[in-house]
């Protein structure tokens, strides 16, 4: 209500009382003021009641909210569940226009605005978690792997002759098949092993960018974010020798914005040679329902390209998802998160070093990855034999004790992608020195969490053990539930 409104209510009940309503609502409208003037994260969280009412008055200036409306056109809007239009809190008209996806909608004044201020706050926890140079960002409704056929998509009218994509090996199918997927031919970069990480092979980018020639080459596509015991890749080296040779380069960020680590090296890679584009998940980085990605650059024109490359218009959902959580986070809620994520990541590895020496295996020293860890499964190998749908057996035992995310890799496991055949998926290399799993210290993981799961796996490994001795056991476990494991 406006201040006349209160004015007429105060006729009705004491103004004592309508003034503290109305005290209230100015709180509310201060809040939003400052969002709208500085477009930045708020420091502190907003409560449910001021999200809501922020997502109502937007709503509002949607045109198919508008009292009366009648449209005559073949997009208006139109929701045919109410259950359905509550849901998505009565954004119907999505994001963007026909010819680029961050346009404003002349239907959808709100959808459009919430946009923006995503972006900001976007922008805003990038800069705040390590890339402070950042210029620019892009919220989209795809995932990491179609944001990234959409940047690689962006190069192919500044670089015409170009058709390779120099990709440093990391076995995760979704980036690999976004080459692909934009038309370009992956020329796979092997790594190299050093102590027991999996690092970047310098030498034979250089030597790869020498032998197909700087213009027939896309991009190089590195990567921070990953499974151990493979590392985030030499961001800087390969910054300066993409800037030295002219060729651009784009980091597969996928879950690295919860890691200072990781975005500190993207933006020391920046400021030493050339970085284009970094893109980076929703749903791992923020915790909101998988679907969303952030490309972020230092070169509004480029992600203002990229923009354009999207047809039509797009689904609204993972932008107001991120819009509702930033909001509900602030700046100080997201580093508590940030830094809990750490802690929790010395814990699993402290427990994981103890469990591992306990049944005879060891914590692989992956120190340059601030996220995974890996614990070797030597002597295992029985196991841990690949079957058809790709599962191990002690995978499949961690997956039927409702342990997820663990990986659990064998040494002989193989995969086709569209035609590349990879030995050794799921190691990064074709020949690693031991099977091993791996877990992750992950954006809301809790020490809880991590106690349940070293539990569990201590349980599984025990079946595992030659001597089954129940000595092995640095959780304490009852004759019958070993009884019980033992059976299974």
């Amino acid at each position: 209500m406006n201040s006349e409104n209160f004015k007429l209510c105060a006729k009705l009940i004491p103004s004592s009382y309508v003034q503290q309503g109305e005290n209230a609502r100015k709180s509310q409208e201060h809040k939003i003021k400052t969002l709208l003037e500085h477009r930045k994260l708020p420091e502190d969280g907003w409560d449910e009641l001021t999200i809501e009412f922020l997502l109502q008055e937007l709503a509002i200036t949607d045109s198919n909210n508008f009292p009366g409306n009648v449209g005559a056109g073949e997009r208006e809007g139109r929701v045919a569940s109410s259950l359905v239009s509550r849901r998505h809190y009565r954004f119907s008209h999505g994001i963007g226009r026909s010819g680029d996806v961050t346009a404003v909608q002349p239907k959808a004044a709100g959808s459009s605005l919430i946009l923006k201020l995503t972006s900001a706050m976007a922008l805003d926890v990038i800069k705040l978690t390590g890339v402070r140079s950042a210029t620019s960002c892009l919220v989209l409704p795809v995932a990491t792997g179609m944001s990234i056929v959409m940047t690689l998509l962006a190069f192919r009218h500044l670089r015409p002759k170009a058709k390779y994509v120099l990709w440093p090996r990391i076995d995760q199918k979704s980036c690999f098949k976004s080459i692909i997927t934009a038309g370009f031919i992956p020329v796979i970069i092997e790594n190299v092993l050093e102590g027991d990480e999996l690092r970047t092979d310098i030498s034979e980018v250089e030597k790869k960018i020498k032998e197909l020639g700087e213009e027939n080459i896309v991009c190089i596509m590195t990567t921070t974010s990953c499974f151990a015991p493979r590392v985030p890749d030499r961001l800087e080296e390969v910054a300066k020798l993409c800037k030295d040779k002219s060729v651009p380069h784009i980091v597969n960020n996928a879950y690295g914005v919860q890691s200072t680590k990781c975005m500190h090296l993207i933006q020391q890679a920046a400021r030493v040679g050339r970085v284009d584009a970094f893109i980076q998940s929703l749903d791992k980085n923020f915790m909101v329902p998988v679907g969303g990605a952030i490309i972020a650059g230092f070169d509004n024109s480029f992600i203002d390209t990229i923009s354009k490359t999207y047809p039509g218009r797009a689904s609204a959902s993972p932008c107001l998802d991120l819009f509702i959580t930033l909001l509900s986070l602030g700046s100080k809620g997201y580093q508590r998160l940030v830094s809990q994520r750490k802690e929790v990541y010395s814990y699993l590895a402290e427990g994981l070093s103890k469990l591992a020496d306990a049944h005879g295996q060891k914590l692989l020293n992956t120190k340059h990855n601030p996220i995974s860890l890996a614990m070797s499964l030597r002597q295992m190998e029985g196991g841990l034999n690949v079957t058809n749908d790709g599962m191990t057996q002690l995978g499949s035992m961690l997956f039927t004790r409702c342990v997820s995310g663990a990986r659990v890799v064998p040494p002989n496991a193989t995969k086709d992608i569209n035609g590349y055949q990879f030995t050794g998926w799921g190691a990064h290399t074709n020949n690693y020195p031991c099977a091993y799993m791996t877990a992750a210290a992950a954006l809301g993981m809790s020490r809880d969490d991590v106690d349940i799961f070293l539990k569990r796996l201590d349980k599984c490994l025990f079946k595992f053990s030659k001597k089954n001795n129940p000595a092995l056991s640095i959780v304490e476990t009852n004759d019958e539930e070993r009884n019980e494991l033992a059976e299974k």
